[in-house]
């Protein structure tokens, strides 16, 4: 199957780009489950699948009483293959949605569209509308405290291994919207993205042995370099821009947001 995404002009949807990389991911996965685990494996993946799709669509009690028979009598090493196949699958899905939401929004900033809610240039505008006034705001910002959180909640924590394979895969579907390929490179990045999802795969989701404290604190740091220290100093720069446009913010304000974007170290310690 040809990779190239419909050209703008053939449909309105936006979703249909998100539609195709979810349903490339898949495939993908499917193709590696195939190679990995045999044709059996994979034939029960896509019956679970397929009766579960039914099942949502049109809440078919019979497609559920056959799911919960499919399910109930798995043996267990098979039953751990099924599971995996479906958590990775919501995982590239995770990916696809992450890629679509960037590829809408670099889409609403080249039509110079109003600023998105969420934005800080939306609520400058909003701000701004209301009247509230230059000095008010920087009043504001003179006391105010923001402070970005790391979530310690026990579903976000992810081996590295994970992570690095899903930001690979993540670059190369960025890559296929931003770079127009001649066929020999979109033959590269296609075989990219198998054999990041073949590592994924041969990759447990789940630590075999106990971590140390160091370990923790490695996993908890490598968070830095792809988060704060990578949106820090553009959420400072938007914010430079945007309140000077809008507000006509102080120079010296301006200065120091600056400055402070400039102070970010560009890794953790080590």
């Amino acid at each position: 199957m040809n990779d190239a995404r419909p050209e703008n002009g053939e449909t309105p949807e936006k979703d249909v780009p998100l539609r195709y990389d979810t349903r490339l991911l898949g495939r993908i996965l499917g193709e590696t489950v195939r190679a990995q685990e045999g044709e059996a494996v994979f034939d029960l993946v896509e019956r679970i699948r397929r009766t579960a799709v039914q099942f949502h669509r049109n809440a078919d009690e019979e497609a559920r009483r056959e799911l919960q028979a499919i399910m109930s009598g798995l043996p267990t090493d098979t039953a751990i293959k099924i599971i995996r196949a479906f958590g990775y699958f919501s995982h590239l899905a995770n990916l696809a949605e992450d890629q679509h939401h960037i590829r809408r929004t670099r889409a609403h900033a080249m039509e110079s569209a109003p600023p998105r809610r969420g934005t800080v240039a939306h609520a400058l505008a909003r701000a701004r509308d209301a009247g509230v006034s230059r000095e008010r705001l920087e009043a504001f910002f003179a006391t105010a405290l923001c402070v970005p959180v790391l979530t310690a909640h026990p579903t976000e924590v992810r081996r590295q291994s994970i992570i690095d394979r899903e930001m690979e895969i993540a670059r190369l579907l960025d890559e296929r919207d931003r770079v127009h390929f001649t066929p020999e490179e979109l033959a590269i990045n296609r075989k990219a993205l198998r054999r990041n999802v073949l590592t994924l795969w041969q990759t447990s989701l789940v630590r075999h042995t106990r971590l140390r404290v160091l370990d923790e604190v490695a996993n908890g740091l490598a968070y830095y370099d792809h988060t704060f220290l990578a949106a820090l100093p553009e959420l400072y720069a938007s914010w430079r821009t945007s309140s000077a446009g809008r507000c006509r913010r102080s120079s010296a304000w301006a200065a120091g947001s600056a400055a402070t974007a400039t102070a970010i170290p560009s890794s953790p310690p080590r």
